[in-house]
């Protein structure tokens, strides 16, 4: 996708701060974190969110998660929050499907 800002960061175009970086993923830090850590997973592969995915993702879904579990882990972190927002109303503001992984201190709980 041209205009996709998560697609220009998996393609180098624009900095990020890399945490972790193979054929199918990219995980970096957020620039405005809302935690003491918290960064994203991004598929390198263009999703648009989460009701994107088909069945031949089933594997690329399940190595996001563990992907980010085990990046936590490596980065000191215990408990953690995983949000995925699906959509505009649900607060999705880059279409480029994506999860971001918080903690570092106690979360609010959601109303």
């Amino acid at each position: 996708m041209n205009n996709c800002i998560f697609c220009k960061i998996i393609k180098g175009e624009i900095p990020s701060k890399k945490l972790y970086e193979d054929d199918e993923m990219l995980a970096f830090w957020d620039i405005d974190p809302q935690a003491p850590y918290h960064f994203l997973v991004v598929p390198k592969k263009h999703v648009a969110d989460i009701s994107a995915l088909g069945e031949a993702d089933d594997k690329l879904a399940g190595k996001i998660l563990r992907l980010g579990a085990r990046l936590v882990k490596e980065n000191g972190g215990g408990d953690f929050r995983v949000i995925c927002n699906n959509g505009a109303t649900a607060g999705q503001e880059v279409f480029h499907m994506h999860v971001h992984f918080l903690g570092g201190r106690r979360l609010g709980s959601f109303a």
